[in-house]
C-alpha cells in the first residue's frame, strides 16, 4: 500500500506541474492575442518571451556588452535563467521533466504513438546513430547564442516549435517554426521527446548540469532486483540499471524510474545526495 501511495503523489505531481504550465502558457499567448485584436480582457498582457528562461541565455552576451537586452526580450528572461541555472544545479533538468510545455506536447503526443507502434514506440532509430544525433543539440545551442550574439535579433524565434505551439493562430510565427512544429509533432509519434533527444539548445545546456548536480537519481545495488524497470520507464532511453547515479547528459529529471513509479522496490531507485560510484 505505502508503494502504491507514493506512486499516486509522484505521479500526479508532475501531471499536475505539467498541465498547470501548459494552460498557463496558452492563457497567456490567447490573452495576448486577444487584446491586440482589441478584445477587452481583464487580464495583463504578458509576452511568451517575458517568461523564457531561454530567451535570458541568448541575450546574456547582449546584456554583458551594452546593458541592453535582445530584441522582444525582458529583463524577466534573465531573472528565470538565472533561476532555471540554480534549480538545475540542485536537482538537473527538472524544467525539462516537469515544466516544459513543448516537452509536455511531445509526451501527449507520444502516447498515441505508443499505442501504434507498440514495443517497437521509442525504439526504431537505431541505436549507433541515436548515439551521434543526440549531440546535435549543442551544435544548435553554440548556433543560437553565436547568432544571437551576431545580430542582436532573437533568431531563434524563427525556427522555436515551442512559441509556434502556442502562437500559431496569430500570423506572427515564421512558417520555417511552423513547419518545425509540424516536423516535431510527427516525429512524437515515433521517438519520445525527439525535439528534447536531438534539438532543443535549452535542454543542451541544463543537461551538462547532470554530471555535477547535487541531487540525482541513484540506484542501491543492494536491493535493485535487476527487473530493468527503470531502463524500460525512461524517455529519454538512458540504461538507469546499470549505474550508481544517473549522471547523463540527455535526463530530464522527470522521475519516472523512481521506486513507485517505475521500480517495484521500496527505496531503491531515488533522489539523494552524493558523490562517486558508476554512472548511468
Amino acid at each position: 500500500m505505502r508503494i502504491k501511495a507514493k506512486k499516486s503523489r509522484l505521479r500526479t505531481l508532475r501531471t499536475v506541474t505539467q498541465w498547470a504550465m501548459f494552460l498557463f502558457v496558452a492563457v497567456l499567448a490567447l490573452v495576448k492575442y486577444l487584446k491586440e485584436i482589441g478584445v477587452v480582457i481583464p487580464l495583463p498582457e504578458i509576452s511568451l518571451h517575458a517568461v523564457c528562461p531561454f530567451g535570458g541565455v541568448v541575450t546574456v552576451y547582449e546584456f554583458l556588452a551594452t546593458g541592453g537586452l535582445v530584441q522582444k526580450l525582458h529583463s524577466s528572461a534573465l531573472a528565470l535563467m538565472v533561476i532555471g541555472l540554480l534549480v538545475a544545479f540542485l536537482f538537473g533538468p527538472i524544467f525539462c521533466g516537469y515544466f516544459c510545455p513543448l516537452g509536455t506536447w511531445q509526451e501527449w503526443i507520444g502516447k498515441l504513438g505508443r499505442k501504434l507502434f507498440k514495443k517497437k514506440y521509442n525504439r526504431l532509430v537505431p541505436r549507433a546513430a541515436d548515439k551521434y544525433l543526440r549531440y546535435l543539440r549543442y551544435i544548435v545551442l553554440g548556433a543560437v547564442v553565436y547568432q544571437t550574439a551576431v545580430t542582436a535579433k532573437l533568431v531563434f524565434a524563427d525556427v522555436d516549435p515551442y512559441y509556434a505551439l502556442f502562437n500559431f493562430y496569430t500570423g506572427e510565427v515564421a512558417f520555417t517554426a511552423i513547419l518545425i512544429l509540424i516536423a516535431v509533432t510527427l516525429l512524437s509519434l515515433l521517438v519520445e521527446r525527439p525535439w528534447c533527444k536531438y534539438f532543443c539548445p535549452y535542454g543542451a545546456l541544463l543537461g551538462l548540469f547532470n554530471l555535477i548536480h547535487i541531487f540525482p537519481v541513484r540506484r542501491r545495488e543492494s536491493t535493485c532486483i535487476h527487473c530493468k524497470k527503470c531502463d524500460a520507464a525512461c524517455p529519454m532511453n538512458i540504461t538507469v540499471s546499470t549505474g550508481d547515479a544517473v549522471r547523463s547528459h540527455q535526463c530530464i529529471t522527470c522521475h519516472e524510474c523512481l521506486s513507485g513509479l517505475a521500480c517495484p522496490v521500496e527505496d531503491t531507485v531515488i533522489v539523494a545526495a552524493g558523490k562517486g560510484g558508476k554512472q548511468a
